[in-house]
C-alpha cells in the first residue's frame, strides 16, 4: 500500500516534469519551500532529463531548447534553485505577517501546528542563523524552515543568502545525481522508491513511538 502511494506520487511528479520541463521544476520547488513536494525526486528526474538520455525529453524555456548535457543540467538546477528561493521568501513573509498566534490557529493547512512550531523554535535557538542553511540541506526539515524564520525574525538579507546557498547545494547535487544516472533512470528510480519507503517507515515508527509515549503519560497522569 505504502509503496503504491509513493509510486503514484513520484509518477505524477515525473510526468509533470516530463510534460512541462523547467516550468514544472520551478513551480514544484517553489511549493517545496513551504510544503513538502518531494524535491529529491523533482531534481533527480530533472537531472536525468538534462542528460539527454531519456527518449523524447528535452529542456526548453520560452521556445529555446538547451543542448543536452551541461547547459541543460545548469538550466534545470538554476530553475530549481530560483523557484525554491522565491517560495522561501513567500514563506518568510507569511511568517512575518501572520506571527506565531495566527500560525498556531491556522497552520494546519501548511502542516505547521503548535508542536512543529515549538520544534522549529528549538532548532533556531540551537543553531541561530545557521538553522536556515542547515535546514535547507536537511530532508523534510527543509520545507518547515521558511515560515518559522519569518516568525522568529531572521533578518531578510541573511535569510536570503543562506537560503540561496542551501537551495543551490541541494538542487545542483540532486540534479547531478540524476544527470549521472541518465539512461539508467528506471533502475535508479526503482531503488529510489525503496529508499522513500524506508524513510516513510522510519517516520511512521517515530510517530507511533511518540504516540505511545503520550499515551503512557496520560495513563500515569490518570492513575495519579
Amino acid at each position: 500500500m505504502l509503496l503504491s502511494v509513493l509510486s503514484g506520487i513520484t509518477d505524477s511528479i515525473t510526468s509533470a516534469i516530463g510534460n512541462y520541463g523547467l516550468y514544472a521544476v520551478f513551480f514544484l520547488m517553489l511549493i517545496d519551500a513551504v510544503f513538502p513536494a518531494a524535491s529529491e525526486v523533482v531534481m533527480v528526474y530533472a537531472g536525468a532529463i538534462a542528460s539527454g538520455l531519456i527518449a523524447g525529453q528535452t529542456v526548453s524555456l520560452f521556445g529555446y531548447t538547451f543542448s543536452p548535457g551541461l547547459s541543460a543540467y545548469l538550466a534545470m538546477a538554476v530553475a530549481g534553485t530560483v523557484g525554491y528561493l522565491i517560495g522561501a521568501l513567500v514563506g518568510w513573509e507569511i511568517g512575518r505577517r501572520g506571527g506565531r498566534p495566527y500560525l498556531e490557529r491556522h497552520g494546519r493547512w501548511l502542516h505547521l501546528d503548535a508542536a512543529k512550531l515549538e520544534r522549529a523554535e528549538a532548532w533556531f535557538l540551537r543553531w541561530e542563523d545557521w538553522a536556515v542553511l542547515l535546514g535547507r540541506v536537511t530532508p523534510v526539515v527543509r520545507s518547515f524552515v521558511s515560515i518559522p524564520a519569518g516568525i522568529f525574525g531572521v533578518p531578510i538579507r541573511r535569510y536570503t543568502v543562506l537560503t540561496l546557498v542551501g537551495s543551490a547545494l541541494w538542487c545542483f547535487a540532486f540534479a547531478g545525481i540524476g544527470w549521472a544516472a541518465g539512461a539508467n533512470w528506471e533502475s535508479f528510480h526503482s531503488a529510489f522508491r525503496y529508499a522513500d519507503v524506508a524513510v516513510a517507515l522510519l517516520v511512521v515508527s517515530v510517530v507511533a513511538w511518540l504516540g505511545w509515549r503520550f499515551w503512557q503519560k496520560r495513563r500515569i497522569t490518570g492513575e495519579t
